[in-house]
């Protein structure tokens, strides 16, 4: 898999990172006149059942994403289309009726990438609002909506976004996408737990719909993965969001298994020793054909470039990570535990040590207002102890306590003044600041946390909880708890960051309203949440 120190991939770089033409039909770089020939005669029926998307945007482009589907439930994972190469028309107009289109192009879709395409459009206009098309023979697809981000030099104002995480289909109703799409902003972070590997039951979870026996096992194989982000991805809700905003996506755990730690399944794994990083290619590959991702990020086997960063103007900066591919075995076998030698231990990861040289590289050069990590669990520690004894969860951050120090420390060395963590996994939402030590009452302040709840994962929650009560007593460091299902809208300024956390009352039945449980702004220049 291709390494590079740039933040981003270049139209020239990803042509020559990536050999073989197999896997360039997918991107746009190569088309195949056997595929135009029969892509009348492969999609009688509409392919497009899964939506369109896009994604990572830069001043110049965004990458482009469909996959073909004519049955998203096919048991085979196939999603209903025919083992040969299908052409895909793609086109970019700058208004919704297509009257002015500035780019188009054909690519083609493999059976063996699932008949997922990821154009790359180059050449666009920075900061500007672009509609998006697919055309399979006779068959249109559904109209997007995307937007570039400004020129990186740009003295950018403002920027609006929301970040999401945690949908367990069989938790509930999709109803918070189905809001999100209606947002007015410029783009949607997805911070893992896109899918959820579990089997599903004969009544659908809580949506208590009647599913077929294909759906009982867990997914640990392609077809199996497949057939999950089919059911998924044909939800409308879901398609609504994707059609409405770009996306800037990082798995977490359940995209492969729950706590995998990069070459170590959980305990209770149905993959372990050699079936373990088969599976975990498997699940990459599938998690590649249903986001929309770069060529830079197409799979290596077991091996996938996730952490990048996209830079808006001067204003924000967003570091997005990866704490699964490369992170040490939890400490103490997981699970919650005292801090101890195994979770205080400098040499554990999270990141890995490349990871963690680029990050820091970054606070370095960057001249952005505000520096974001987007990310997967939790860093503020959180101590489940109401005693002045501390119990901890070993899978986040205080797992891995060095390498927090390390991240920290090293945006206080390099005068990061406005550091921001967006982290999901926990299906709550909290506020909290970010201490350089724990155990120092006189620690400072170097950063702020914003924690996003579920979008449906542990179904139906309330606003308080015995542990939510817990939380708040035993670290002062934390300013807000709620338990209810939703997602996170931040609005940004060169004064201040404002975080609206944005709830729904239930998600076990469709159309649940929204409304916003609590604001939490950061001031320019002075670390720590504070309510608005």
């Amino acid at each position: 898999m291709p390494r590079t120190d740039s933040p981003f991939v270049t139209r020239r770089g990803f042509i020559g990172a990536v050999g073989a033409a197999s896997v360039l039909l997918g991107t746009g770089a190569v088309a195949s006149n056997a595929a135009v020939a029969q892509s009348r005669s492969a999609a009688r029926d509409f392919p497009f059942r899964v939506g369109v998307g896009s994604g990572d945007p830069l001043p110049d482009s965004v990458v482009l994403w469909t996959r073909l589907a004519t049955d998203p439930l096919a048991p085979d994972g196939s999603g209903g289309m025919p083992p040969r190469p299908v052409a895909v028309r793609w086109e970019v107009a700058e208004d919704e009726r297509f009257r002015r289109v500035v780019k188009r192009g054909t690519v083609t879709a493999t059976p063996e990438l699932g008949h997922s395409v990821h154009p790359e459009v180059w050449g666009l206009r920075p900061g500007r609002v672009y509609w998006y098309r697919f055309r399979v023979g006779g068959h249109i697809s559904q109209v997007g909506r995307t937007r570039t981000a400004p020129s990186y030099h740009a003295r950018l104002s403002s920027l609006s976004f929301a970040f999401v995480s945690c949908a367990n289909w069989s938790d509930g109703f999709f109803t918070g996408y189905r809001h999100l799409a209606n947002e007015d902003i410029d783009l949607v972070v997805h911070l893992g737990d896109y899918i959820y590997e579990y089997g599903i039951n004969a009544t659908g979870g809580a949506r208590k719909q009647p599913m077929g026996g294909e759906f009982r096992p867990e997914a640990t194989d392609l077809a199996r993965y497949r057939l999950q982000y089919g059911l998924y991805k044909s939800d409308p809700d879901l398609m609504a969001v994707h059609a409405a905003h770009p996306f800037v996506a990082t798995l977490d755990d359940h995209e492969v298994e729950n706590n995998w730690a990069d070459e170590f399944p959980e305990a209770s794994s149905q993959s372990k020793g050699e079936l373990w990083m088969p599976r975990r290619a498997a699940a990459f590959q599938a998690y590649y054909e249903n986001l929309p991702f770069r060529a830079g990020s197409i799979p290596g086997g077991a091996d996938m470039r996730i952490y990048r960063r996209l830079a808006y103007g001067n204003l924000v900066d967003f570091n997005v990570l990866d704490t699964r591919q490369f992170r040490d075995d939890q400490p103490y076998g997981d699970g919650t535990h005292a801090p101890g030698p195994e979770s205080t231990d400098p040499a554990k990861t999270m990141m890995g040590f490349e990871q963690e040289a680029w990050l820091l590289d970054n606070f370095a050069r960057s001249k952005a207002r505000w520096q974001v990590i987007a990310n997967q669990v939790p860093m503020a520690e959180v101590d489940l102890d109401p005693t002045e004894a501390k119990l901890l969860f070993m899978d986040p951050w205080d797992g891995y306590a060095a390498n927090r120090r390390r991240i920290l420390g090293g945006a206080l060395e390099r005068d990061v003044d406005n550091l921001v963590v967006l982290s999901g996994d926990r299906h709550q939402n909290n506020a909290a600041n970010l201490l350089l030590d724990y155990d120092d009452e006189r620690s400072p302040i170097v950063g702020s946390e914003f924690v996003g709840t579920s979008i449906t994962s542990s179904g139906d929650g309330v606003d308080m909880n015995e542990w939510g009560r817990t939380a708040l007593a035993a670290n002062p460091h934390m300013k807000f708890f709620n338990s209810q299902r939703g997602y996170v809208r931040c609005s940004v300024t060169k004064h201040e960051w404002r975080s609206d956390f944005q709830v729904m009352p239930y998600v076990s039945r469709p159309d649940a309203p929204i409304s916003t449980r609590a604001t939490y702004v950061i001031e320019n220049g002075v670390p720590g949440v504070q309510p608005a």
